[in-house]
């Protein structure tokens, strides 16, 4: 098997209210000064609550245009040249940005996380797009994040679909490595404790995810919101982290990227796509008591499962095939999941999906 390059971690990480107030100590022992924020108007609005009030440190502020994009990644690598450390305050696309543009610049990062939608937080990776939202790559860096801070305070004021997104997002993190890594004979212990941590994923969310969706709903700090925070940023990063490719992405998320390419979709967020294209993997698996066992909680949580709710049409033939078209390219990683896939069998998984019950 190919080498395993174990990630496993950032170099410190808190989930706690209130570690925002001793976020000027932790960057002073490290020497910093000159820090260059990254964030959205949204995700600073969030954070500026908590955020330090004349500190001793000097902070300047720059916003994100909406993207991580190479462009975008250029842009504020220029602009952060004399700064001593790069802070990024946000969700996915805000904290992958900030990652990019500290490898870019070679300097150190700390992330603040206003939404648990992704394990962007922990993984060394970035999510590259185009302009215009289309998913174009995955940049891994040879260095971990400084910092990972969460401050369940912030995210108790985040929106409930990113919570639910994040939520499906790391539920596919088992799906997807476990049909990765059950193809390996004497998988190194690296990628046991990916598998294993895989399973404690699904375990997790599918027992605290109801519960977490509600005590956000209603503002509550509870030990479910908690378990769920975390099993999303933490849990679903160590999976990548200690698996390296054998438990990062398979078939889940190659139909996201195709779901990507049509503006139809641009509506969902990143776990809604990832959350059809789970089924979608179990679809080509032939695994329906696991679909069956799935749809109970996708209905609680009002995760896509049909076209319609994808805002597509199952009528429309020929925009589903390019979409599965997209799928199945080659550089995409459903191809790990060894088993033989075209167009046409992710089209007639479509229809098979369509055909159970509501």
């Amino acid at each position: 098997m190919d080498m395993i390059e174990v990630r496993g971690a950032p170099n410190y990480y808190v989930c706690e209210s209130g570690v925002l107030t001793h976020l000027e100590a932790l960057l002073q022992k490290h020497g910093f000064k000159n820090v260059f924020v990254i964030c959205g108007e949204r995700s600073w609005k969030a954070a500026e609550p908590y955020f330090p009030k004349n500190g001793k440190l000097t902070y300047s502020f720059f916003r994100y245009n909406r993207e991580c994009s190479l462009a975008e990644i250029e842009r504020l690598s220029s602009l952060s040249v004399h700064f001593d450390v790069i802070i990024g305050i946000g969700g996915g696309k805000v904290l992958d940005l900030a990652k990019a543009v500290a490898n870019q610049t070679h300097l150190d990062v700390v992330l603040i996380p206003t939404l648990a939608s992704t394990c962007a937080a922990w993984t060394p990776l970035s999510v590259i797009y185009d302009e215009n939202g289309t998913f174009i790559r995955y940049d891994i860096f040879p260095k971990s994040t400084l910092m990972v801070l969460v401050d369940t305070r912030i995210l108790l004021h985040s929106p409930v679909a990113y919570l639910r997104a994040g939520i499906a997002d790391t539920l596919a993190k088992w799906y997807e490595a476990d049909c990765i890594i059950r193809q390996v004979n004497n998988p190194p212990l690296s990628v046991k404790i990916a598998h294993q941590t895989a399973y404690l994923c699904k375990t997790e969310l599918l027992e605290h995810g109801r519960a977490a969706v509600n005590d956000l709903a209603e503002k509550r700090d509870t030990l479910s919101f908690r378990k769920v925070i975390e099993t999303i940023i933490m849990a679903g990063g160590m999976v990548g982290g200690f698996g390296d490719q054998y438990g990062r992405i398979a078939a889940a998320h190659s139909v996201h990227n195709g779901l990507t390419k049509v503006p139809e979709t641009h509506h969902l967020l990143h776990g809604e796509k990832v959350a059809y294209g789970i089924l979608v993997q179990l679809a080509l698996e032939k695994n329906w008591d696991e679909i069956h066992y799935l749809l109970p909680f996708y209905r609680d949580l009002k995760l896509p499962y049909t076209l319609k709710q994808l805002g597509l049409d199952a009528t429309e033939k020929e925009k589903l095939t390019y979409i599965a078209e997209e799928i199945v390219q080659p550089h995409e990683s459903i191809h790990l999941m060894n088993i033989p896939v075209d167009s046409e069998k992710i089209v007639q998984a479509f229809y098979q999906l369509e055909k159970l019950e509501v």
